[in-house]
Order: C-alpha cells, then structure tokens, then sequence
C-alpha cells in the first residue's frame, strides 16, 4: 500500500485519471496557461473573443478523441495566421470596427482556416505512408525557419502602431495621452520580459497574463490618479451577434458562432500558413514523449511511445483546424505553454485536458469575462505585440539552428534570401498583398510557395551528389 502511494505521487500517465478535486486544479491551471495567448489572437486579428476561447475547448476535445485519447495537448490560436488575415483583410478592403471584424471577414477568414487544414492532415498521411523523412524533404528547415521569421517579422509595424498612437491631426506633438499611451505599452512589454525570464514554475508559465495584468495595472493607475482614461469600450457587436442569451445576455450568452464562406483570397492568404506550424508541432510531440516517458520509466511501466503517433498529431491537428474554422475560431496548434505546465507538474493526464477543455468552453459564456477581455487598453497589447512577433521571429532562427542549417551552403542561401526578401518587401512595398500577374499575392503565402518550389530546383541531382560522395572517399 505504501509503494502504491509513493509511486502514485510521481505524476501522472496520459491513461490515469487524478481524483476530482485535484483533476478540477489541474484542469483550471490548464485553461489559465493557454488563455492569454489565445484571447489575444482574437483581439489582434478582430475575431469574437468568446467563439476564440469556445473554439479552443471543442477543438481539443475532439483533438483527444480523434487521437484515440492517447496524446494530451491542448489546441489553442496561432500566431502563425495573424498576418495572413491582415493581408485578406487588406485585399479585400475590411477593417476593424471597435476591434471585431465585420462579420463577412470573420466568415470569409474561416474557409481559408478550413482549408488550411488539409495541408497539416496531407503532412499526417505522408508521415503515416512515407515517414517523417519524406515532410522534411519538402518542408526542410531553411523554408519552415524562414517562414516562421518572416510572419513575426512582418507585424512588426502592427505592434508599434499599436504601442504608439497616431496624433490626431492638429494635436501637440508632446499629447500627454500619448506619452502615457506609449509609457504602458513599455511597462506591459519590460514587465513581460522580466516575468518571462525570471519567474520559474507555473508563474514562469504566465508572462503573457502577468505581463498583461501589470499593464492594465498601470492604466488603472493612470485613471484613478491622473484621469486619463486608457481602457476600451466593450463593442455593441460582441454581445449583440450572440446565439442565445440567458435575460439580457450580462451574465450568460453563447458565442457567436458563424458559418464559413467561399473566398479565394482567403484561400491563397490562409492556407500555406498551415506549413509554418508543421515543425512546431513535430517538435511538441517529440519533447511531450519524452517528459511522458520519463514517468513511466520512475513509476516502473513501459515507454508509451508517443512520438510514434506523430502522423496522427499532425491529421488531428489539421481536423481541429476545421472544427475551429468552422464554428468561428482562428486556426491553431497544439500548445507548448500548456506542454510545459504538463512537465512541470508531471500531470499528463488525458481526463485534465477534457476537463480544461469544457471548463474553456463554460468560460466562453461567461460575459463579464469577456467584456474584462475586451477592455483591456489597446497599448497593453501594442506592449505583448513587440515581444510575442519578435519571438515568432526568433523561433523561426531556433528551428534553423536545431535542425543545423548550414547557411554557407548555396542552395539554403538561396532559398533563406527569397523567401526573407519577398515576405518582407511584399510587406513593406505592397501593404502585404504583391500585385502579381494581375492578382494580389499575400506576401508570406507567395514567399513560402516559391520558397518550396525553388528548394526543390535546387534539390535536383543533389541525392546523386550525395551517393557519389561515399565513393570518391573510397578512391582517395
């Protein structure tokens, strides 16, 4: 009886289920590590933060049972998409209102998010029938790294546009509400910084909500003690688009949920996207593996193999992009923040992420949470703009240098330099959509489309270079 209770202490296996107070802790943990990036995917990019959130619980739901309740991740919004989006949006002339989106932007958004999803599930099957070898073929590092670079990099202008109000013509160029604009959106990104590199734990898991919460701090702040008032109104549409509400909606009203519509430039904006997330989600799969089989190896059962399911995480990412799509939700992967809180804890099991999964989805309903969200001050999140872009950038420089790029070589050049140059210069020049041909090419779609395209160009004869090697070593 001892021995049982000394292993049990250990953590626990994705096929063991906590008792339910513990599971209930472990499971609230889970949403509050995946919530702050998730809810600011739906703010940057104008979707509905209550459809974002509900999204990402049903998602990985289904997530865990497409998977055959073997691989505990949770899915939340990526990153990857945001300017993507922005360059639909842009192409086809829609704008913000109050920070949504109208929703015919929304609905357009989702086919390509959809659509998206079938290059995760093509990656699935070709690991499933081909091995992985085959996907780092086509998606090798130097292309993968790159478009990683080159999404964050793109939105750098999105962030300090957002850290740094434009002067309202006329207005002094020394606005006090300006200064104070532009002082919480540094204190929200040093503040971020700091807890990121400093705080260990769980808390070193949240500097996103931490950073966010020291943010909205200093607005307070700046309300109370000097009358400058940095918090947003909560938009009419956001409560008004809602399914179904309980009386009046204050307390309790379901998300608005939306129905995809065709849209070309959705496709071609959208849709590459999906091969940026590829290798993060390889890698998730690889690092969960080993933390999971480490468990089981202190508490004396057998590896359980996880990354052997590797096909299946990348098919069941590719589905939960559609279901997210869908109803009205941003496409997205599964979540290092919540894998980390998982090897942390040592609780990997699969009941907490169904748990975390519907509380999320309970969460989504709740509206003063959601008009909370929708308040927070535009510099606080010009402020986690700065550092989350700057570190998609640098993501895509670690995915490089992982897989050892080896960048004196002609051909990794090449394809590193066009790909960096016309994601970024389609940016810059063309306000993200490369007039091309007669139509408008999303920049980081066109950069990586041409980007694969020239590494396979290259690729010829390179496989017969490499078994001729071994034989000119043998004649020396």
């Amino acid at each position: 009886m001892k021995k049982s209770t000394s292993t049990q202490t250990i953590g626990y296996l994705p096929n063991e289920t906590p008792s339910f107070w513990k599971l209930i802790l472990y499971a609230v943990q889970q949403v509050i590590v995946m919530f702050p990036a998730t809810i600011t995917v739906a703010l940057i990019t104008g979707f509905q933060v209550s459809t974002t959130i509900f999204a990402s619980g049903l998602a990985t739901l289904c997530f865990i049972l497409i998977t055959g309740r073997k691989i505990p991740l949770y899915y939340g919004s990526s990153f990857a998409y945001l300017t993507a989006i922005a360059s639909m949006c842009a192409a086809k002339g829609y704008v913000m209102t109050d920070g949504i989106l109208p929703k015919i932007a929304i609905q357009e958004a989702q086919f390509g998010i959809i659509m998206s999803g079938l290059v995760s599930i093509a990656a699935g099957l070709i690991v499933k029938y081909a091995g992985s070898k085959a996907v780092e073929k086509l998606l090798p590092a130097s292309i993968t790294g790159s478009v990683a670079m080159i999404i964050g990099l793109t939105l750098a202008g999105n962030a300090l546009g957002d850290a740094i109000p434009q002067l309202s013509e006329g207005a002094s160029v020394h606005s006090a509400e300006q200064n104070w604009w532009i002082a919480v959106a540094l204190i929200t990104l040093v503040s971020t910084v700091l807890y990121s590199r400093y705080l260990k734990g769980l808390l070193g898991q949240l500097p996103l909500l931490l950073g966010a919460l020291t943010g909205c701090a200093a607005s307070a702040i700046l309300y109370f003690a000097g009358g400058i008032n940095l918090f947003r109104e909560v938009p009419e549409a956001a409560l008004a688009s809602s399914l179904w509400k309980l009386g009046d909606g204050s307390i309790f009203a379901l998300p608005a949920f939306t129905l995809p519509k065709f849209s070309i430039e959705a496709l071609v904006a959208i849709m590459p996207i999906a091969i940026a997330t590829i290798p993060e989600s390889t890698a998730h799969i690889y690092q969960l593996d080993i933390y999971v089989n480490d468990v089981a190896q202190k508490k004396g059962k057998e590896k359980y193999g996880i990354s052997s399911l590797l096909h299946k995480n990348l098919i069941g990412d590719g589905l939960c992009d559609m279901i997210s799509g869908f109803i009205g939700g941003p496409a997205g992967t599964n979540y290092g923040e919540n894998i980390s809180t998982m090897a942390i804890t040592k609780v990997f099991s699969v009941p907490v992420l169904i748990a975390a999964a519907i509380i999320a989805m309970v969460v989504s309903c709740f509206t003063p949470l959601i008009k909370i969200i929708y308040g927070i001050p535009l510099a606080v999140i010009g402020g986690l703009e700065i550092y989350l872009f700057g570190a998609i950038a640098a993501q895509g420089i670690a995915i490089m240098i992982d897989k050892k790029v080896d960048m004196f070589d002609s051909k990794n050049i090449a394809v590193i330099a066009a790909i960096m140059v016309i994601g970024i210069g389609g940016q810059y020049a063309f306000g993200g959509n490369i007039p091309l041909f007669g139509i408008q090419v999303p920049c980081i779609a066109g950069a990586a489309i041409f980007g694969i395209l020239l590494n396979l160009l290259l690729s010829i004869g390179s496989k017969k270079k490499a078994e001729d090697a071994p034989e000119k070593a043998e004649n020396n």
